[in-house]
């Protein structure tokens, strides 16, 4: 399968996975506090149950002194049981709290209040109020077969939603810690994908490149060897020094190329070395565009120098400062359809700072290019596409070479407008 059309496809498998766990690990939240709910619900029922019961038997204790067997006992309290004037306020009290107790309801506070038939209160606790009775639980306490007024006991408990939360508190905090992991992981696996990604399509790009530019070297070197081999030419002295010219040009441009790959190996593992001394960036800035200004001026172009910095002096390595302002100012030229116009200005700061900038008119950058230009092998055009040539290398080499020196490097763009880079670099000795 196509890698463009496999890796969306493992992103959206993988968010359908992570959704669908996350889903039920919140349904399994919600059924375990709904089931707590239920529990506790159930004990209360429970409590309401008991309470009536150890009430009859209390009732009978203080109203008879001998043992009635089960059909007397019902007879008893279907014909005599009434809680008005038989129990007091704090016997009711110590009942229901005993119960709860033996139903382990970790429950420090509850109101309760009895109500005859006419549903008038003839007993409650000290702080009961009318409106305790809404959502109570309840209980009639009279047997199902009573003769007499049935009275009703309302309960009022509320439920410690804290209480659930702290008793399920190392099963919801164990699902937030593994269901995070996952998110995380996915997170990772989904970045490290779209990575591996960028990486193969840099891959393609880079031996395309690679391929063409150390093709058409090689293509010369072969035809300037033909040529030395022909009958006419070998005798020919001055035709044998321009074609053996040749092949030493090609060789030499081949040995840049393989040196460029080189070098950019030698960054990534820090180990390249700098020279430091101090330097006048102003006599390297002219050198170096002196150096280029036959090939600009074969592009009917041209390069402003405004040296305007009154202290131009940084400690620099001489080779590679160099280097960072011939990449710009071949950049600069390399990307200009028109004739290239190109300014480098400097300008000195009071923090003792010194600011070299490269301007062009060429094609421009849009954000997503300027956010990804100082990547190494990333080019603004794909590796099949050779109007540009080169690897990609050479502004990832100027901006760790700037950084080597405590400097910064920044890009201003806009498509169609050029491009200004910036450059910081300390002036004098550090």
């Amino acid at each position: 399968m196509n890698a463009r059309k496999i890796y969306p496809l493992i992103v959206v498998l993988i968010t359908l996975s992570v959704v669908g766990i996350l889903f039920i690990q919140m349904s399994w939240i919600n059924n375990a506090i709904k089931l707590k709910h239920e529990e506790f619900q159930r004990s209360v029922d429970n409590v309401l149950k008991q309470t009536r019961e150890t009430v009859f038997g209390k009732y009978l204790t203080k109203q008879t002194n001998y043992i009635l067997d089960e059909d007397s006992r019902r007879f008893y309290l279907a014909n005599h049981f009434t809680i008005e004037g038989s129990f007091t306020k704090d016997e009711i009290t110590e009942i229901i709290r005993r119960e709860l107790k033996n139903s382990n309801i970790k429950q420090s506070s509850f109101e309760y209040c009895i109500t005859n038939i006419y549903k008038n209160v003839i007993l409650h606790s000290d702080h009961f109020t009318a409106a305790d009775m809404e959502g109570a639980y309840r209980v009639e306490l009279a047997p199902e077969d009573s003769y007499r007024a049935r009275e009703t006991l309302f309960l009022s408990i509320r439920e410690d939603k804290n209480l659930i939360i702290r008793e399920m508190g190392w099963m919801i905090v164990a699902s937030i810690v593994f269901t995070t992991i996952i998110v995380l992981a996915f997170a990772v696996t989904v970045r490290t994908l779209f990575n591996q990604k960028k990486l193969s399509e840099i891959k393609s790009d880079f031996i395309n490149n690679m391929t063409h530019e150390l093709k058409t070297p090689l293509a010369t070197i072969s035809l300037a060897i033909d040529a030395l081999t022909n009958e006419k030419v070998i005798h020919d002295t001055d035709k044998i020094k321009i074609y053996s010219g040749m092949i030493k040009e090609e060789n030499k441009r081949m040995n840049k190329q393989v040196e460029k790959i080189l070098q950019a190996a030698r960054l990534e593992k820090e180990e390249i070395k700098l020279t430091l001394q101090k330097l006048d960036a102003h006599q390297v800035i002219s050198k170096v565009a002196h150096n280029m200004a036959l090939q600009i001026q074969e592009k009917n172009g041209s390069i402003d120098l405004r040296l305007a910095a009154t202290d131009a002096v940084v400690e620099a390595d001489e080779v590679h400062f160099s280097n960072i302002i011939f990449n710009l100012l071949d950049n600069a030229m390399k990307y200009s359809t028109e004739a290239p116009k190109i300014v480098v200005e400097t300008l000195k700061h009071g923090n003792g700072m010194l600011t070299i900038k490269v301007k062009d008119n060429g094609i421009g950058m849009d954000r997503e290019t300027q956010a990804r230009i100082f990547e190494k092998f990333y080019r603004a055009h794909t590796g099949n596409i050779h109007n540009v040539k080169g690897f990609g290398l050479g502004l990832s080499y100027v901006k760790a070479i700037v950084e080597a020196h405590d400097g910064r490097i920044k890009v201003e763009s806009a498509p169609g407008k050029g491009s200004t880079f910036t450059i910081t670099l300390p002036g004098g000795i550090r």
